[in-house]
């Protein structure tokens, strides 16, 4: 052994230490991208996974045998039930707003697991089984499963040759051919009128068969959905008491479909409108503990109270009278929103960059935080005080969850799937809010100091071959002549 130690030159050093710095630099650049991207540990979860199962580490052997595969499908079913995506009630329109956005920046806003759920719902909406029977709405449902966006609006085209009054037609061409708002509301315009005559011949019919039944319900979902992208135009046009009529004639017409969640398009033109009492009403009757809740609904509901102190609010004066009544009311209602969606403040704060909101939202998600405060933001700024109150208050709300993963105070804890189902919905480009916040972990630690420590060791070897070489000799010397156990030394003794 001493032969050979003699036998390596100052330069195997150099190489040695060098590629031992060069291997350690890489693993921890790939560990922490990885913890990046995926939010967690490369190494961990290696060792959890893998490694954990063959040094016999796994509970199996001493759970019930039905055990495990009850608490996997319980969980699987809590994930579902918090990671499900709803419809953006306030989606932006595909040709007038999105493709405009790409053309200014040649960025794409919408995701593919965005866009695919949309084809999703456009096929659950404008779609049924007696689609057969009217050959232009055969080519439509031929057309809501296309990817291409030209082949989706040469498919219309090929509808209304077949039938001029193809109300679906009319509806993909202004949602992804017209290039601005006045072009979509033409085309709905003309897809409305086409939809009643429909609507009304299928209510005559509603009762001769279960296929006309269908027939009907999705000819009602035309006709919804036509009504509330023409008071969605409505109020992108300035028309804004015209598309407050619209939508409550929709909510008293057609009840059933609260699933649409129309009152949130209600609730933010009536701020436009500033009529904070018909605001209250609405809040009413739908900040409800037997209905979901909302981004749109706590931090509304916030804004009012806020509302109503923001102006005169001051942290010093606060500090020495103590709050009132009404300013606990507000900060009570600002801890409510924030323990909700966490994401909201910063965006209303204007610490994070606003991007176009996708077509489907998460609750208590990063994107539904966007989609709130895109609509939202000025009405926080039209209110004196009211974004201040805001920052002042809003960090309080996570004392009181100290772990919001395992308990809240006002709502369930918060769902540990956010992150994932939001990186699904948001473009790569913009950075995703984390809630809360991810301690990095020892791993990264290790691979960091590992690689300082060898890069170290490089640096000095290359410095001084010579110095380092005697050093490592020396250092492999000791450790390759130390005794492994300690009955060798009595045994030598004795002798």
């Amino acid at each position: 052994m001493t032969v050979f130690l003699n036998s390596l030159t100052p330069k195997f050093y150099v190489a040695l230490t060098g590629t031992s710095s060069l291997i350690s630099g890489l693993i921890f650049i790939f560990e922490w991208w990885y913890f990046h991207k995926h939010g967690t540990s490369f190494i961990e979860q290696v060792s959890v996974s893998h490694l954990r199962p063959l040094m016999g580490g796994t509970e199996s052997s001493i759970s019930e045998p039905g055990s495990s595969n009850n608490r996997e499908s319980e969980t699987s079913r809590q994930n579902l039930s918090e990671c499900k995506v709803w419809r953006n009630p306030l989606n932006l329109f595909r040709g007038a707003e999105y493709r405009r956005y790409t053309w200014v920046t040649g960025k794409e806003p919408l995701t593919y697991y965005d866009m695919n759920l949309s084809a999703q719902d456009h096929q659950t909406f404008f779609t049924c089984d007696t689609d057969f029977l009217r050959p232009s709405d055969t080519v439509m449902q031929k057309a809501w499963r296309e990817r291409n966006p030209p082949a989706r609006i040469k498919a219309a085209y090929q509808a209304l040759e077949l039938n001029n009054d193809c109300a679906t037609a009319y509806v993909l061409l202004a949602e992804e051919e017209a290039t601005t708002i006045v072009d979509a509301e033409r085309l709905f315009k003309q897809a409305l009128k086409a939809g009643e005559t429909i609507y009304r011949r299928s209510q005559q019919c509603q009762h001769q068969s279960p296929q006309h039944e269908a027939q009907l319900r999705r000819d009602t979902n035309v006709l919804v959905y036509i009504k509330r992208r023409l008071a969605m135009c409505a109020r992108k046009l300035g028309r804004i008491r015209e598309a407050v009529k619209i939508m409550r004639d929709l909510m008293k017409e057609f009840p059933p479909l609260t699933m649409l969640n129309i009152h949130e398009n209600l609730l933010e033109s009536l701020l436009e409108l500033q009529a904070y009492a018909d605001v209250q009403a609405v809040l009413a009757k739908y900040d409800d503990i037997s209905l979901p809740k909302s981004a749109a609904i706590c931090y509304t509901a916030a804004l009012l109270k806020t509302r109503t102190v923001s102006d005169k609010f001051s942290p010093e004066t606060a500090s020495r009278r103590g709050l009132s009544t009404a300013e606990i009311n507000a900060v009570e209602a600002i801890h409510r929103a924030v323990e909700f969606n966490p994401h909201v403040p910063k965006y209303l704060l204007e610490m994070k960059s606003l991007i176009l909101p996708p077509e489907h939202i998460l609750k208590r998600g990063d994107s539904e935080a966007i989609a709130y405060a895109f609509f939202h933001l000025q009405h926080w700024k039209r209110i004196e005080g009211a974004l201040h109150l805001l920052q002042c208050t809003w960090e309080g709300t996570f004392r009181m969850i100290p772990y919001p993963l395992e308990k809240g105070h006002l709502f369930y804890s918060y769902p540990s799937c956010t992150e994932t189902a939001d990186r699904e919905l948001l473009p790569s480009f913009h950075h995703v809010s984390v809630y809360p916040k991810k301690e990095i972990p020892f791993f990264i630690h290790f691979t960091a100091g590992l690689c300082s420590s060898t890069a170290m060791l490089a640096f000095l070897t290359h410095q001084f071959p010579e110095i380092m070489g005697v050093f490592a000799k020396a250092v492999l010397g000791f450790s390759c002549l130390q005794p492994r156990h300690p009955q060798f030394l009595s045994r030598t003794h004795k002798i």
